[in-house]
Formats: C-alpha cells, structure tokens, sequence
C-alpha cells in the first residue's frame, strides 16, 4: 500500500523550525531562517530551539519542551512542513513522549532533517503512513548552496528531481532493485533493535545508510548486529551515503562488501546523502528503482503532491 505524500510548498507557504536532538547555534539558525525566507517562505520558530539542557549540555533543552515545539509545530494548522534545525542525539527520547493520535488528526505534512531524526523519519512513516525527506538541517553545518538548491526543487518542484545520483556514486552490487525506500542513519537504526515500535524494512525495500564519526570496527558491529538479527531480510537494493569522520573509507568499502555485498543485491556507494557538501535530499517511505550498475535512485513519481 502506497503511503500519503505531502502536499508541495508553494511561495508564501509556513514552516516550522524544531530542535529535536542537539543544541543550535544562533548564528545558524539565523542563516537557515534567512535562506527559507528568500524561498518565500513563512518561518515560525520553535518557542524552545535555541534552549539548552540544564544538565545535558549535548540536548537542546528538556526532553518535554523539545516534544513540544514538535507537537504545537505539528498540529499548527497554519504549518505545511516542519524541518529540523539540527542533529546530534535526542531524537529517541521524545518518540514516547508525543501525542501520535494529535499528531494524526492534523493531517499530512512535509518532514525534513537526517542524522539523529533517523527515529523520527521511521515513527512518522509507520505511525502516520507519511513519505518524509531525509535532507539537509536548516542549522547545520552542511546546509551549504547546493543542498539548499537540491533541497528547494524537492520542497517546491519534485517532479524535477527523480533521478538521484551523488558526484562519487560507484557500484558495489550489480542490477536492478525496485521497492520502498526506508533507512537513513545507521548508528539509530541499529540502536531501535528491541524497542517496541522497532520497524524493520517491508519485503523488497531499498535500503539507505549513512553515519558519521564511526571507526570501521564500529560501522563492522553495527551491520554485524543488524545481519544477526534479520534486519536485512528481504531488502532488495541497498544505496549507501556518506561515511564523513568515519576513518580510511578504503576501509568502510572493505567492511561493507565483507558483510553486505554476500547478500547478492544491487548496492551502490557514496549516492551522496548524509553527513557530506551538497547533500541530496532522498525521500523515504517512497516507490524507487535502484539501477546499481547506472549507480542511480530513481523515484517512480513525484514525492510531494
């Protein structure tokens, strides 16, 4: 079954800024605020983006008022999408702490961030059967000229950016895979095994990982973990992402190809998602065809209405 794809943004459209997971910098924020304004767009901030946790500096603010500028962000019905301002950790801990039937009944709306918001991505897909974007933070370090370009033509023109390809994407598996993409940050994938909204890919997914900061023995045990418990099971392609801080990638090939390219299916490298410059904003929850050998990700129909 086909899940529910966002209404497109338009010039005057409303977006809402959160910080789920780590603090922001104010300078930052002000410059994600100033692009998404130059798009013409409506910029309402969350009333808590800018806290800090009084105990757990590594959080922006308590764990209640980061789930609700979500929450109040969520069900503004003035808002079209809600984009992340940043990564880092967090996200996990306000999953339990919203209110999904609310979060529902305001309807479908656009959802943008990667890294951490990996939990967030997933929770939206499953509980509200919504297609998200795993794309640049609007504070971010990284959210540098072309992947705001990227990301904009997706936001406003999605049509226009059906064929997906990074500037260093090779092949690792050869053939043709088709199915629902799912995926995104590899460290919070593997750290939902066992939680109870734990969602493992459907039969014939198109997989996508990234991570950043993880030395290859750890990127080896997190795979290793995930093969162990059959999260691999019917995935039919896997697209992999950036792999920024994550030592020699000489090394993450090795690991990779040692541990996923036994599985026999078409699998590409470096499609140029994740933690990297000019990062491309790949849909998830959405129907794609991966042609390994073209080393492209095709999405089979506009991701936004």
């Amino acid at each position: 079954m086909n899940r529910t794809h966002p209404a497109r943004l338009r010039p005057g459209s409303t977006v809402a800024l959160v910080a789920p997971a780590g603090p922001v910098d104010p300078d930052q924020l002000a410059r994600g605020v100033a692009v998404l304004q130059s798009w013409d767009l409506v910029v309402k901030v969350g009333d808590h983006v800018l806290d800090r946790h009084p105990k757990l500096p590594y959080l922006a603010g308590a764990d209640t008022t980061r789930a609700a500028d979500f929450q109040k962000a969520w069900t503004d019905p003035e808002v079209e999408a809600v984009l992340c301002a940043r990564g880092g950790y967090g996200s996990q801990r306000l999953v339990d702490l919203l209110d999904w039937d609310e979060l529902a009944a305001a309807g479908p709306k656009v959802f943008v961030g990667s890294s951490d918001t990996t939990v967030l991505h997933a929770a939206l897909g499953e509980r509200l059967d919504l297609v998200t974007l795993f794309g640049p933070m609007m504070a971010g370090t990284l959210f540098d000229e072309e992947a705001q370009r990227h990301l904009q033509d997706t936001l406003f023109y999605p049509e226009s950016v059906k064929r997906l390809i990074g500037p260093k994407t090779a092949t690792a598996g050869h053939g043709l895979a088709r199915g629902r993409t799912v995926g995104g940050n590899l460290s919070l994938i593997s750290t939902t095994l066992g939680a109870a909204d734990f969602y493992p890919p459907p039969d014939g997914a198109i997989l996508l990982l990234e991570d950043v900061g993880e030395s290859p023995y750890r990127v080896d045990r997190m795979l290793t973990q995930l093969l162990r418990a059959g999260w691999f099971t019917g995935v039919s392609g896997i697209a992999l992402g950036s792999w920024s801080g994550c030592g020699d990638l000489s090394e993450i090939y090795g690991v990779t190809e040692d541990l996923l390219g036994g599985l026999g299916i078409p699998m590409v490298w470096e499609l140029g998602f994740g933690h990297c410059p000019g990062q491309l904003t790949i849909p998830l929850g959405a129907d794609a065809t991966l042609d390994a050998d073209d080393g492209t990700l095709i999405m089979t129909e506009p991701v936004l209405s």
